[in-house]
């Protein structure tokens, strides 16, 4: 893998990572709070989570 995929890695875990380290109860409250959704809810979540991704990254490319 290229320096740069590893890098994003690393900053994904970062931010995957804040949430539990800062605030653990709430961040077991949302996890909770997204568990009782239903599928379909989750996917457009999911997809929303995808296309924001994507135009980030495209505009820095």
């Amino acid at each position: 893998m290229s320096n740069s995929l590893w890098i994003a890695l690393g900053f994904v875990l970062i931010a995957e990572g804040i949430g539990p380290l800062i605030a653990p109860k709430g961040w077991r409250a949302m996890v909770a709070e997204l568990s009782a959704q239903p599928d379909n809810q989750l996917r457009r979540i999911g997809g929303c989570l995808v296309v924001a991704g994507v135009v980030i990254a495209w505009c820095f490319l």
